[in-house]
């Protein structure tokens, strides 16, 4: 239960007000003067202060002041008997949650003490959530290309110019948008997103431009779209090189003329969107298959970023893996777990075709499905195996997984050495000498190999 430092000279005060906080089930401390209380505040914390104006050795106001000196967002709630509205004026001012004037009421007592807590307890949820979404958006990565990117990001973001960033799906596209958002002189303009994949042929252009009341089956009231809403902001289109061919050169006509016009409306409506797209796709490709117009493609790539796959920088991945850690047992309330050296090393050889957003699983699956608080090789093994599609059967599966044209093949041996131990020992849970037999060696035989692969 909440902890209440009350802070008056009046003794009748301290144990009337302690009496009554302590039926209502919170636990109470209490301070006959101002430096009493300071020092009370100072050796154990507390949720809330009910202080007196007047105090013997200590202005309450001064006290006030201390407090927040020492801890911002707690919450005090100031007493007096005799105080005029210029003292309530100052209390607040200074930073008091509420005023209350004496005799005291127990059920007004009650009800600014439960008030109290309540905001302090939003305050925090508040804070705890821009933490989990500053985690959330945040792009992590020392590596040389992920230097290079952060550099490129600097130097669009305050420009107006429309960018085309590509890259393989679960790179990180959206995070590079919302970051070029976020660095710009549009940053706290909306920034929004069409996944124009996900939406219906039919729909897209109501989904772009909005409707009004009426325009078709289905359309019961007026309705603002994207770009509408986006006006001042950010328009991130996601998987642009699904769009439908007819609606490209609508889009082209509204990213030349900054002009649109709802469905089933003759107005012409003005916007000021800047456009981030998005691809998976090949579109200079697409162009020659006559599935993306040329003219919409020069229109969106006037600053291209291409985002390289995690399997090109590996040397992020232990960063990478320590931030999914934070991220996910903070979203699932669960103490971090911290990984073993080999587990990480583990990690970094693995090519994950899902890229982040295959990692991102991964240490999801890691926080929710291993007991202990170490991760290791063996779980980092079976979790993997856990998140691959079915082997196709084809041959040559088992040699792609291992091969790296930039690799000596004694080097690829290792790693395939590696990884049929650590799958060996995982289905043995860690015992050697079953994982020996199983593997056709002798015990010691594969202590040796172990040793020279560094595996512990």
């Amino acid at each position: 239960m909440p902890t209440i430092l009350i802070i008056d000279d009046e003794q009748n005060i301290l144990v009337t007000l302690s009496r009554a906080l302590s039926l209502e089930g919170y636990d109470t401390v209490v301070a006959g003067g101002g430096r009493v209380g300071l020092e009370k505040l100072a050796a154990a914390p507390v949720d809330l202060v009910m202080l007196d104006v007047k105090l013997p050795d200590l202005d309450g106001l001064d006290v006030l002041g201390r407090i927040r000196e020492q801890d911002p967002g707690l919450p005090v709630v100031m007493m007096s008997g005799h105080a005029t509205v210029e003292v309530a004026v100052r209390a607040v001012r200074l930073g008091a949650s509420d005023f209350l004037e004496k005799p005291l009421s127990s059920e007004k007592v009650l009800v600014t003490v439960a008030n109290a807590l309540k905001i302090r307890r939003l305050a925090e949820e508040n804070r705890d959530l821009k933490e989990l979404v500053g985690l959330q958006s945040r792009m992590v990565g020392k590596s040389r290309v992920m230097q290079e990117l952060a550099e490129q990001i600097r130097l669009v973001a305050p420009s107006q110019g429309r960018v085309l960033i590509t890259g393989e799906n679960g790179t990180g596209k959206e995070l590079v948008a919302r970051a070029i958002h976020d660095n710009s002189p549009r940053a706290k303009a909306p920034f929004v997103k069409l996944n124009c994949a996900a939406v219906p042929r039919e729909l897209i252009e109501s989904e772009l431009f909005g409707h009004e009341k009426g325009s078709f089956t289905g359309a019961s009231q007026m309705r603002r779209g994207k770009f509408e809403l986006a006006d001042g902001g950010t328009l991130l289109l996601d998987e642009v090189g699904d769009m439908p061919l007819a609606m490209q050169a609508k889009l082209l006509r509204v990213l030349q003329e900054g002009e649109l016009e709802r469905v089933g409306s003759a107005d012409t409506l003005k916007v000021d969107v800047r456009v981030v797209a998005a691809t998976n796709q090949d579109l200079p490709r697409a162009i020659d298959e006559g599935r993306f117009r040329q003219d919409l493609y020069y229109r969106l790539n006037v600053i291209p970023i291409h985002l390289p796959p995690l399997r090109e920088r590996r040397a992020d991945i232990p960063e990478l893996a320590e931030h999914f850690m934070r991220l996910t047992c903070g979203q699932n309330n669960r103490r971090v777990k911290t990984f073993a050296p080999e587990a990480l090393e583990y990690l970094t050889q693995h090519d994950f075709p899902g890229n982040v957003r295959e990692l991102k699983n991964s240490i999801e699956r890691l926080v929710i499905l291993v007991q202990g608080d170490e991760i290791q090789p063996t779980d980092v093994e079976r979790i993997l195996r856990l998140g691959q599609p079915a082997a196709s059967g084809q041959a040559g599966d088992g040699a792609d997984a291992c091969y790296s044209p930039d690799k000596q093949l004694k080097e690829m041996v290792a790693e395939a050495e590696r990884a049929f131990i650590h799958r060996a020992l995982a289905d043995c849970e860690g015992h050697v000498t079953n994982a020996a037999r199983q593997l056709g060696l002798e015990r010691s035989h594969l202590y040796k190999k172990m040793k020279a692969l560094g595996i512990k």
